[in-house]
């Protein structure tokens, strides 16, 4: 298992290998092929500060119109529905950190994701804490970002400072005060943070709590910006 994570590891933005179809199988193909990724991933008009999905005509969500949302902008890819939450719990749960790659190539299929990376100064990727870090073996948010853009990658700025309990069966606000001082600014975003652009990557975002919660840090610390960018979204 440790050298399948390893290998897969290494070869997470391998977008270059022959490869077949992650969800219909098909051979030879992208990762993920243009059918599915046409059919199963079409666009959709979501709210610019958390990436639900909205009706037409709505400059944002109704929960974003009354509470702003501590992020500048929010893109979401796909809602995390079939397949694609099949595609985050191998990733995540099944050893596949190869899938990371699959992921980030349609993520990179989306106009409004791509600006978003080249106008940012850095990604930061959501960090796991210690505990799950050493049982995983990865952290598939790092291994999203390494494959978007590893030259603007920071994986170093922002760590778990202490473990929480976990967040499933809370609700928004629980998992606000379950987050508090859940994360910290390492001395090296303390020097380079200030004036930066940040884009915080992750899998899945579910209320936006993790997300909030990291973009209050490295706000704190200087940050210019600070937006997010995910794969999957949970209606």
């Amino acid at each position: 298992m440790l050298f399948t994570r390893l290998l897969g590891t290494s070869f997470a933005g391998a977008g270059w290998l022959p490869s077949r179809c992650v969800v219909c199988r098909a051979w030879p193909a992208q990762r993920i092929c243009v059918d599915c990724a046409s059919t199963l991933a079409p666009l959709r008009r979501r709210c610019p500060r958390c990436a639900l999905p909205l009706a037409d005509g709505a400059p944002a969500c109704g929960h974003c119109l009354r509470e702003p949302s501590g992020l500048d902008a929010c893109v979401a890819v796909v809602d995390y529905a079939w397949p694609w939450s099949g595609l985050v719990t191998q990733l995540k749960f099944h050893g596949a950190p190869g899938v990371a790659s699959a992921l980030a190539e349609l993520m990179r299929t989306r106009p409004d994701a791509c600006e978003m990376v080249a106008a940012c100064d850095a990604l930061v990727p959501l960090p796991l804490a210690p505990g799950r870090l050493r049982e995983r073996g990865y952290n598939q948010a790092q291994l999203l970002a390494r494959a978007l853009a590893r030259t603007k990658l920071r994986a170093h700025w922002l760590v778990r400072s202490r473990e929480t309990t976990a967040q499933t069966r809370l609700d928004r606000r629980e998992r606000l005060r379950n987050l508090q001082g859940a994360f910290r600014l390492t001395p090296a975003a303390q020097a380079q943070l200030p004036g930066k652009s940040v884009l915080l990557v992750d899998d899945v975002m579910t209320t936006g709590a993790s997300l909030h919660a990291a973009a209050e840090v490295l706000r704190g610390g200087g940050a210019l910006s600070v937006g997010a960018l995910v794969f999957a979204r949970t209606p």
